[in-house]
């Protein structure tokens, strides 16, 4: 299986990119892993509403734009506004995706505004880790380290609790 993680923004702290670097590397026995950072749009000081939307908008066709065509590519959006899912229910839905010819997961990382209404519709899931607002660049890391648990539940391999 392939994952691919389109974010919006790079790591620039080291401690970000030193926790991605461990999940990248434990993922490499289960599946191909491809992180792509595309640039943030810069937003206005004093931004009002319309600036806010085209900042959304600019960033969600970056996004838009490196979605794969593929129908084995199955695309799940992060919006605080989706669905809570269990780590055990992730994994349930990652090996039936993969049985049902799904070889790809396209997970999506919007910038600090979040995602535009249009790329939310075009993906095939809305996945929110809860209620609360994180930073993107944490979100990156929650989600590699959830797929790596997915991969050790469907393995039955163990994993701390």
């Amino acid at each position: 299986m392939k994952i691919t993680i389109l974010c919006i923004g790079s790591l620039k702290e080291p401690y970000w990119r030193d926790a991605v670097a461990e999940y990248g590397k434990r993922l490499r026995r289960f599946c191909a892993l491809e992180i792509q950072e595309l640039p943030e749009q810069k937003l206005p000081a004093n931004a009002g509403a319309a600036e806010e939307a085209a900042v959304i908008a600019a960033e969600s066709r970056r996004l838009s734009d490196k979605i794969s065509i593929s129908p084995q590519a199955h695309v799940i959006a992060l919006d605080i506004r989706g669905t809570e899912w269990s780590s055990t229910e992730l994994a349930h839905r990652m090996s039936a995706w993969m049985l049902t010819g799904k070889s790809e997961l396209i997970f999506l990382i919007g910038g600090s505004l979040g995602l535009s209404p249009a790329l939310l519709e075009r993906a095939d899931d809305r996945l929110s880790f809860s209620p609360m607002t994180f930073p993107h660049q944490l979100m990156r890391v929650l989600l590699l380290e959830q797929v790596y648990r997915a991969f050790k539940i469907n393995n039955h391999q163990p994993y701390h609790k």
